[in-house]
């Protein structure tokens, strides 16, 4: 009985302990992005991929919108601008992307050997950031998918993520979003 008595005690001052704790630590407030606008002009024309997802985690699919479809041989210079339209009028996430450099990337991949990303921005210590880029489009004619992805305190130093490979950046993904695309 002594004992139970004891661990009573001390399970109860841990508990104590725990919950009166203070603790000053900075309480770190994650982005909402609602909204992901690809803009990509090439070839004399703007595509314009946008998706735009306003009840965040909730039962519906984010709404995806493809102006038209992108073209064989053709270098498309891009950008990228995530919105939170949550709020009125719409806070542009994009700035504080920009501000806090070093903590985030914006990776792409393209399905089906339909063409190449290359990054044309870079963060404070010269690693990619990703919010404008070059993409060239193969020399086929095709379907298949592109997938953008923002990672929230990554690992730029890790292996292949300065070429835009995502597999070891780690970090938390803050959006990502599949875009189904054309080319011809």
């Amino acid at each position: 009985m002594k004992n139970l008595k004891v661990v009573l005690v001390a399970f109860v001052s841990v508990f104590m302990f725990n919950s009166c704790s203070n603790d000053d630590s900075p309480v770190v407030e994650e982005e909402v992005i609602t909204t992901a606008i690809v803009t990509l002009t090439g070839g004399g024309e703007t595509i314009t991929l946008t998706s735009r997802d306003l009840d965040g985690d909730g039962p519906n699919p984010p709404v995806l919108t493809i102006s038209g479809n992108l073209s064989v041989n053709t270098t498309y210079s891009g950008m990228i601008q995530f919105l939170n339209e949550l709020e009125s009028p719409a806070e542009d996430i994009t700035e504080e992307i920009e501000e806090k450099d070093l903590e985030h990337q914006v990776f792409y991949q393209i399905s089906n050997s339909l063409g190449n990303f290359t990054y044309t921005d870079f963060d404070s210590q010269g690693n990619p950031l990703g919010l404008e880029f070059l993409l060239v489009t193969g020399a086929n004619p095709g379907t298949g998918n592109i997938t953008v992805t923002l990672r929230h305190l990554l690992n730029k130093n890790a292996a292949g993520v300065s070429d835009g490979n995502i597999a070891n950046a780690g970090g938390s993904t803050d959006i990502e979003v599949v875009f189904p695309v054309v080319i011809n």
